[in-house]
Order: C-alpha cells, then structure tokens, then sequence
C-alpha cells in the first residue's frame, strides 16, 4: 500500500544526530527506497517552514521535489471538514491538516504514516489505515 507521511515522521528523519536514526526515520527511508512515499502540498509546506537558513531551505525543497502533490479536490476538503465535525461531537480535536491527511488518504487509499497520537484517535472514528499500527 501506498503510504502519506505526516510531518511529524518527516521531522525525525530530516532532524540531525540520533534522531535520525529512529525507527519512524528508519521505515520512511525504506518506504523511500520502495516508491511507496505520496505527499501532498500541506505537508510539504509544514515540512518547510521555520526553515530560516535560505541554502538550507532550497536544499530540502530540491530533495522533496522528488515527491509530487497529490491534486487535492474540493470533495477532499469538504471530506476533510466533514471529519473535523464528526471529530469534534466526539470530543476528538484535530487540526484541519490533519483531517485533510485523513480525506486524501482515504480518496487515495493511502495508509497514514506518522508519529502523531492523535490520529489513532481518528481512527476510532474514520476509515482510516495507520501505517505500522494494528
């Protein structure tokens, strides 16, 4: 199964030191190497911002060129708005990213990658497959 990867496992892989050697940095450089790795343009711009350093920036930006944007549709956003209400009658909060990342990974049957408790709160509530998890 394809796999969209939060930023949250991103940021581990990308941070320098032993970080980078974690288990969640170890499986996405695999799900790398498999061709298995989708993105989409949020998660690129979480993944680049804060990044003050120009050299830096454009470097990062060049290596995740090698992974396209899924096009988002207007259906993927109201999917993802329809999530967020359903969520939160559950007493479930989420950021609107997160539950775009949700409605794409659905619309594409992508499982979720990332290191982000609270989807496994989503997915009690969503069709949603977390990467790596039962």
């Amino acid at each position: 199964m394809k796999v969209l990867v939060d930023t949250s496992v991103w940021s581990l892989a990308l941070r320098r030191g032993r970080q980078s050697a974690s288990a969640p940095a170890v499986e996405l450089r695999n799900l790398i190497s498999d061709g298995r790795v989708r993105m989409i343009g949020p998660i690129r711009q979480e993944i680049l911002s804060g990044i003050r350093d120009e050299a830096q920036f454009r470097e990062l930006e060049v290596h995740l060129a090698a992974f396209p944007d899924l096009s988002l549709t207007t259906a993927d956003h109201v999917t993802a708005a329809r999530f967020f209400n359903l969520c939160r009658t559950k007493g479930i909060q989420g950021s609107n990213t997160d539950f775009l990342i949700c409605a794409v990974a659905i619309h594409h049957t992508l499982a979720i990658f990332t290191t982000d408790n609270d989807f496994t709160l989503y997915a009690a509530h969503l069709p949603i497959v977390l990467h790596g998890r039962t």
